[in-house]
């Protein structure tokens, strides 16, 4: 496995995520109870326990919640890197990595999606300064 990016577990609950990144969309899930915001994908609502999850495309920008600079990594990655916590304007956070200039980046700073095709099956968001 040298040289290769370690690929995610599609299942039926974050399919749609995936195929959305594939399309140069972010998706995330709303709940139709209590309307909240839901992002990793999964089956139930965390917040009331709801069945009744939809996707929706999310606007893809965001602010930076937290990061670090990655100096030694695992696998094929060319380093340094920084990996983030971003939080959308839909509310939810996720982790990604910035692209860019790491002189320029720090907490609050506004960012937006950007979309990276790893391979044939594979595109992975991660988002650069706005």
């Amino acid at each position: 496995m040298a040289g290769q990016i370690p690929k995610p577990l599609i299942d039926d609950d974050s399919r749609p995520y995936w195929e959305g990144l594939k399309r140069g969309e972010l998706l995330i899930q709303r709940c139709g109870d209590c309307n909240q915001s839901i992002f990793y994908p999964r089956a139930l609502c965390p917040h009331c326990f709801s069945e009744r999850v939809s996707w929706e495309k999310a606007s893809g920008r965001g602010r930076i919640y937290s990061y670090t600079v990655v100096h030694r990594a695992f696998g094929p990655y060319e380093t340094p890197y920084v990996v983030a916590i971003v939080e959308l304007e839909e509310g939810v956070r996720m982790m990604t990595r910035i692209l860019g200039d790491r002189e320029k980046i720090a907490i609050d700073n506004r960012v937006e999606v950007t979309f990276e095709q790893v391979d044939d099956d594979l595109t992975l968001p991660y988002f650069q300064l706005a």
